[in-house]
């Protein structure tokens, strides 16, 4: 027995090409192997690979939602384009808006490139569930869950993912912990729970 809280995620990517067979997603296993990672936790995924439509992507949130998913973490669809729909299907959604996730991953993003400035990913809370649109690329899904490190290891641009599991405490989810060295989560002293013996 876990002396961690079991957490179920749900796990989407979306898009048109992959979900159709055109080419291999690349977006599910990268978040899996990020989430694996970097939590202590014993984790349940719930995946989906659709295509980029808006109504069939708010849909999956809510199924994913009613399913008790704690955290839902999409991948795709977050850029300019015409048939990019995911922020549009997610606010849909939503029974709160968390701006902040958004403006840390385009923070963090443009330290790489100048079109982040392009992407529009958003957070949004929807019942006990915190849903977050990440980036498409596997490389920048890392880098804006975790954040930026010099040589040395040291932190210099905290990741997103380091107040999500407070964040998941506030809305009445489990008690999600990482491993400090892939991504240290940030909760209040008073928030802490005690180690177990």
């Amino acid at each position: 027995m876990s002396a961690h809280d079991a957490v179920r995620i749900g796990i989407v990517s979306v898009s048109d090409r992959a979900s159709s067979g055109v080419y291999e997603d690349k977006g599910l296993p990268a978040l899996k192997d990020w989430l694996t990672r970097a939590l202590l936790n014993p984790i349940t995924f719930d995946e989906r690979l659709i295509p980029d439509e808006q109504d069939g992507i708010s849909t999956a949130l809510i199924a994913l939602v009613d399913a008790g998913c704690s955290l839902v973490l999409t991948t795709g669809g977050t850029g300019p384009a015409l048939r990019d729909v995911t922020p549009e299907a997610t606010l849909a959604i939503a029974h709160k808006e968390m701006p902040g996730f958004g403006e840390q991953m385009r923070q963090i993003s443009l330290k790489f490139v100048p079109t982040a400035i392009l992407s529009r990913q958003c957070a949004v809370i929807r019942n006990k569930s915190l849903i977050i649109n990440l980036p498409g690329q596997p490389k920048a899904i890392a880098e804006t869950l975790e954040g930026l490190k010099n040589d040395g290891g040291e932190q210099i641009v905290p990741g997103i993912f380091a107040a999500v599991p407070y964040c998941v405490d506030l809305i009445g989810g489990p008690y999600i912990e990482t491993r400090a060295d892939v991504c240290k989560a940030f909760r209040p002293k008073s928030a802490i729970r005690p180690s177990a013996p």
